[in-house]
């Protein structure tokens, strides 16, 4: 791995530990309800559309755009479109490119990219 491989680690581990505190939380605490408008859902929603089995998880929908683009997953957010539920991607190519994905989070198909 080059430096810019493990300074993308280290920067991936630092983030996971600042984030670790708030997922202990909204374990402790599962939501009740969602309510889904238009936007983008919170972890919590997020965790009771996975555990229902209405939506994939991240990773499975991580898998499915491998084959179209290779790199480090920067963003994620789970949203509201009209298709209905995506998972919007952003990540940082090995050319240095940033690319978004909109990959359909029920199916895990890719909707679409640039």
């Amino acid at each position: 791995m080059g430096n810019a491989g493990r300074i993308a680690a280290a920067g991936l581990l630092t983030l996971a530990g600042a984030l670790a505190p708030a997922w202990a939380e909204e374990a402790a605490h599962p939501a009740h309800a969602i309510e889904l408008t238009h936007g983008c859902l919170s972890q919590k929603e997020r965790r009771v559309l996975v555990d229902s089995g209405s939506v994939l998880r991240l990773a499975a929908a991580m898998h499915a755009v491998r084959s179209h683009v290779s790199g480090t997953l920067v963003r994620a957010r789970l949203c509201r479109r009209p298709e209905g539920l995506v998972y919007l991607l952003t990540v940082l190519a090995h050319d240095g490119k940033v690319v978004r994905l909109t990959v359909d989070a029920a199916k895990g198909t890719l909707v679409s990219g640039r």
